[in-house]
């Protein structure tokens, strides 16, 4: 571990040497050595190699690039390559599977949906799974139908099961017997316990058919959207920067292409019931990744602050938990910010009764395996 000298300026060298990336890819190519390999090492932890890597070969990869860094980003690119094959594939393989079936063509969300439509944050981004929302009513027919043509749930205890089918926004993941490609049935985009209560017919009132395709995807506004409350809701921190940045490409190409897209925006942000996720995603994408608001929509924004206590708080979090921890030094403050924003995740999903019950049980059942050889 470094001296606590060395240490002083770890948070600052992460976030500079990653929004660096970000902006100027190119520029990667003019790091000296120690600092080269460190920013291909935190774009790694970020989720973010491919992205890199496809941003530079868009030109072919910089002269400059030393040759066991360029090999690194190929690597990364034709494995994101080969994630993006796989998740056409398996809508691909949905779309047979629910054809002929009475039910409405669902709505792609998060990286498929940024695939269909080809958006610029779906070039280099990997992907963990399929998420598919059906309207609730339509959820056991398309269940059934998947079972039957070979989808199978992942085997959960009992706690677990109850848990996915009273409470969750989405059923137990489903996974072909021929494939590893998780598929995630969602019939809401938040818990049914969280504190917010977006109504699912609203956006998919609104999803857009996809040329093409089986499938819809939710409205440029509802999309972003989504990606906010996904982003302030999850409790997976370590795809958290890779969120944020879908965030910023998505406000930046829709704020120039789609027509409307910020005067709809924040009308439809307190319609939906989300005003909160969409102030701190606006708030935490302007200050982090350079954003571009108009000022009409931060000015409204306002009103889904939380109170000034809050505020700080999370502000003092947020750059700790968003950006990925230093890989040689991590800091206590990081973990700490990430801890704290875990157990908000939990706070803010379900009352504290059933939150302390989950707890339980979830401590319970960790203790309680075997512990291996």
């Amino acid at each position: 571990m470094a001296a606590p000298a060395a240490r002083k300026d770890v948070a600052a060298q992460v976030r500079r040497l990653v929004t660096a990336a970000l902006r100027d890819p190119a520029g990667v190519a003019e790091l000296a050595p120690g600092e080269l390999d460190l920013t291909l090492r935190l774009m790694r932890r970020a989720g973010l190699l491919g992205r890199l890597a496809s941003r530079l070969g868009e030109r072919g990869f910089p002269p400059a690039l030393p040759r066991i860094a360029a090999d690194q980003l190929v690597s990364a690119r034709v494995s994101v390559e080969a994630r993006q094959r796989a998740a056409r594939w398996e809508l691909d393989r949905l779309a047979w599977a629910l054809e002929g079936a009475a039910v409405s063509p669902p709505v792609a969300l998060k990286g498929c949906g940024y695939l269909l439509l080809g958006l610029p944050n779906a070039a280099g981004r990997s992907f963990a799974d399929v998420d598919l929302l059906v309207p609730g009513r339509e959820l056991p027919a398309v269940e059934a139908r998947l079972r039957e043509r070979g989808w199978q749930p992942t085997a959960l205890s009992a706690y677990d099961e109850r848990y996915y089918r009273r409470w969750a926004h989405e059923l137990p993941p489903m996974t072909h017997a021929e494939r590893e490609v998780e598929v995630d049935l969602h019939h809401a985009i938040l818990m049914t316990t969280a504190r917010l209560a977006p109504d699912s017919a609203l956006l998919l009132g609104e999803a857009r058919a996809v040329p093409g395709s089986r499938f819809r995807v939710l409205a440029p506004v509802d999309m972003v959207l989504h990606a906010m409350t996904h982003l302030m809701f999850g409790e997976n921190l370590s795809d958290a920067l890779r969120e944020l940045v879908d965030i910023d490409d998505l406000l930046r190409h829709f704020g120039r292409r789609e027509p409307g897209f910020w005067q709809r925006f924040w009308p439809r942000a307190e319609q939906l019931d989300l005003a909160r996720p969409a102030f701190y995603g606006l708030r935490y994408a302007g200050a982090l990744l350079g954003t571009p608001i108009p000022a009409e929509v931060a000015a409204a924004s306002r009103a889904g602050a939380p109170p000034a206590a809050v505020l700080g708080l999370m502000d003092r979090l947020a750059p700790h938990a968003l950006f990925p921890a230093h890989p040689d030094f991590p800091l206590r403050r990081s973990a700490l910010a990430r801890t704290l924003l875990y157990v908000r995740a939990h706070w803010i999903r379900m009352p504290p009764a059933m939150l302390a019950r989950h707890l339980g049980y979830k401590l319970y059942a960790r203790t309680a395996q075997p512990r291996r050889a």
